[in-house]
């Protein structure tokens, strides 16, 4: 009786702690949003940066 008592309990356990699901799912979206602007906005100028590296470093 005992074991089937904990296997309730942590049941409603499971039950309980499921989560803000679309809030999890907000925040994932926002972030992808804000990656792919930073992205937009800064990647030429990295994308010269990294050129400008590897030239410096091979002596091209």
């Amino acid at each position: 009786m005992g074991m089937n008592r904990m296997l309730q309990r942590l049941g409603r356990l499971a039950r309980e702690e499921r989560g803000d699901v679309p809030g999890w799912v907000l925040i994932t979206l926002m972030t992808a949003g804000l990656v792919a602007v930073i992205w937009a906005l800064a990647g030429p100028a990295l994308g010269g940066m990294f050129e400008q590296a590897i030239e410096r470093v091979s002596g091209l």
